[in-house]
C-alpha cells in the first residue's frame, strides 16, 4: 500500500516490491517517478555511492513498477536518502 493506492491486484501477487535504486529527480518534493527516472540498485549502499556527487540524483526505496491509471510507469518513493 502506497499513499493509500494498492499496488498489488491480489494478495499472491508479486508485481511491485521494494527495492533500492537512484532517483534522478529535479525537486525532492516528489511522492513518484517515471521508471526512465530510476535506476534500480542492488543495496542501499551502492545507490548512496552512485548518487554522490551527482545533481538532482537521489538515493531511495521505491516501490514499483506500477503502472499508472495514464498508462506511465511509475516508481513510488518511500524513503530518499539525502
Amino acid at each position: 500500500m502506497v499513499n493509500g493506492y494498492s499496488l498489488d491486484p491480489h494478495p499472491n501477487a508479486d508485481f511491485a516490491k521494494e527495492q533500492f535504486a537512484v532517483v534522478n529527480i529535479p525537486r525532492v518534493k516528489r511522492d513518484r517517478v517515471p521508471a526512465a527516472n530510476v535506476e534500480v540498485m542492488d543495496s542501499l549502499e551502492e545507490a548512496i555511492k552512485s548518487a554522490k556527487n551527482r545533481e538532482h540524483f537521489y538515493a531511495a526505496k521505491v516501490v514499483g513498477p506500477a503502472r499508472s491509471s495514464e498508462g506511465v510507469v511509475l516508481f513510488y518513493i518511500i524513503d530518499l536518502y539525502q
